[in-house]
């Protein structure tokens, strides 16, 4: 099991107020989410809107890539939400 995050894109999901993006295990695509609260923890003072939370991601991504791998390797789910206590 080995995620790695070639796909650089990102997209905020206005229903889960999160920012999602993909990691890839060979040819297995994995979702992952990353909360608004976790965004504004990592990234102090981070608004509540879009170009924010996109922001706080860019700024952050090697702590975020590292979290998601970390939740990834604790097991196989069909997305992977990241909250604050997973930073």
């Amino acid at each position: 099991m080995t995620i790695q995050f070639p796909n650089q894109s990102r997209y905020y999901d206005a229903a889960l107020h999160a920012v999602g993006f993909w990691g890839h295990d060979g040819a297995m695509e994995a979702p992952f989410f990353v909360d608004g609260d976790a965004l504004k923890q990592i990234q102090p003072g981070t608004g509540v809107d879009e170009a924010s939370l996109l922001n706080a991601f860019d700024l952050n991504l090697e702590r975020i890539h590292a979290a998601a791998t970390k939740m990834y390797h604790r097991g196989r789910k069909g997305s992977y939400d990241l909250r604050p206590s997973d930073f």
